[in-house]
């Protein structure tokens, strides 16, 4: 039996992200991330452009540890959040992933993506949809996720973007 491939390895922990937080199981979403991770949602500077530095520009979301990811989380669950009151429900479509670069101890993945997300405070159904960028690194005999840049493509948003939602 032969080993899966690094795009196989990568593609299952993606579309598993995916499951997590549309099941919102909050406890296994963070635990595929390392704890020096960084979550990234960047603003477009121009038609074209993207943000290029979270530490100096304005970003939908950013993160620069899994201790900003589980300060969210407990936000969440504890009802503080109001944007989140009432959760919405939401499903994650991932396509076209592709294996950028690989060795022992990283994956580099990018993606398209594509988020319903039904909510339940307006009685609406909004779309996200855009590209990933993962960094997965080997960490304790397992794939986690490092590096999450989400880039949304269509940021005139009608609704609350978080972490949950892209």
């Amino acid at each position: 039996m032969t080993a899966p491939s690094p795009l196989a390895v990568g593609s299952e922990l993606l579309f598993r992200e995916a499951a997590l937080i549309d099941r919102q199981d909050w406890d296994a979403w963070l635990a595929l991330y390392v704890p020096d991770c960084v979550f990234w949602v960047p603003t477009w500077t121009g038609d074209h452009t993207l943000a290029r530095d979270p530490e100096t520009e304005l970003s939908h979301i950013y993160y620069a540890t899994r201790s900003g990811l589980e300060d969210r989380v407990w936000r969440i669950r504890s009802g503080l959040s109001i944007a989140s009151l009432p959760m919405p429900r939401t499903m994650h479509a991932l396509t076209n992933v592709r294996l950028v670069e690989a060795s022992d101890a990283v994956l580099d993945l990018e993606a398209n993506f594509s988020v319903d997300v039904v909510s339940l405070r307006d009685r609406a159904t909004h779309r996200l949809f855009g590209r990933y960028a993962h960094r997965l690194a080997m960490r304790e005999g397992a794939w986690r996720i490092a590096r999450k840049v989400v880039t949304v493509l269509n940021d005139d948003l009608p609704s609350v973007v978080d972490v949950y939602s892209v």
